[in-house]
């Protein structure tokens, strides 16, 4: 992240903020709280940072406090709401209208071997398209080559809520670096776990028992929510892992 600037709602973004890469042939990314108007307007749709990554070529909008907007290529954690014919309908938010989520969007699923998911079952998605006139549509299969890569239903385990800007530190290529989060790799020393982060501020945990699930949720909670720096996390990790 080499530059971040605070912009408010309907805040056009000068040019020159904007990132631009040194080979022509790859395209500007604009993420979550940014809109694009042609021809070549960039416009801020929340408050908050605005951060850029030249070596993506990425550009977004940075905000703990605000509400998830569905942005396409975002991988988010849903539940299921109920199903109709050829979709489950699923819940990204509370406040978003229900997303679709095709019954044949799994890893050689076809009318026969479809998975079948019951109300309030949770999933690992990427949002496929994402628009405002229309509900956003999932996929748990990899566009290119049609495997799950990790996508799919999340069987046990359970759900913690942190903060639209914890999630994107914790995706982050290099946590700890870019981050600044190492609380689960500290983790990682002492407890085996499983986890699925979705960029809609839900965290998927399973590490096997109820104590120990919960003592890997918690911690990351309490991260976000004291901004622990790392230092003080490896500290936290130490003082959760004593009951355990």
């Amino acid at each position: 992240m080499a530059t971040q600037t605070f912009v408010l709602p309907g805040e056009d973004i000068p040019a020159d903020l904007l990132p631009t890469s040194s080979n022509p042939s790859v395209a500007l990314k604009l993420g979550p709280g940014l809109q694009h108007i042609p021809p070549e307007t960039v416009t801020s749709v929340i408050a908050g940072e605005l951060c850029i990554d030249p070596k993506k070529n990425a550009i977004w909008v940075e905000n703990n406090g605000g509400r998830y907007l569905p942005t396409a290529g975002d991988l988010i954690i849903a539940t299921t709401h109920h199903s109709s014919l050829d979709f489950y309908h699923c819940s990204i938010t509370p406040y978003t209208s229900h997303a679709q989520l095709p019954q044949l969007a799994f890893e050689g699923a076809t009318k026969k071997t479809r998975p079948i998911l019951a109300p309030g079952a949770l999933v690992y998605a990427r949002i496929s398209l994402a628009n405002k006139h229309m509900e956003p549509e999932l996929e748990c299969v990899h566009p290119s080559t049609g495997k799950a890569d990790g996508l799919g239903e999340l069987k046990g385990g359970m759900v913690f809520d942190i903060s639209l800007g914890m999630a994107r530190r914790l995706m982050m290529p290099k946590a700890r670096e870019q981050g600044g989060v190492s609380v689960l790799e500290d983790l990682a020393e002492r407890v085996p776990f499983e986890i699925a982060v979705g960029r809609n501020g839900r965290v998927w945990v399973d590490s096997g028992g109820v104590k120990s699930t919960l003592i890997v949720g918690r911690a990351l909670q309490e991260t976000d929510r004291e901004d622990v720096d790392i230092d003080e996390q490896k500290k936290l990790v130490k003082k959760l892992l004593k009951g355990l």
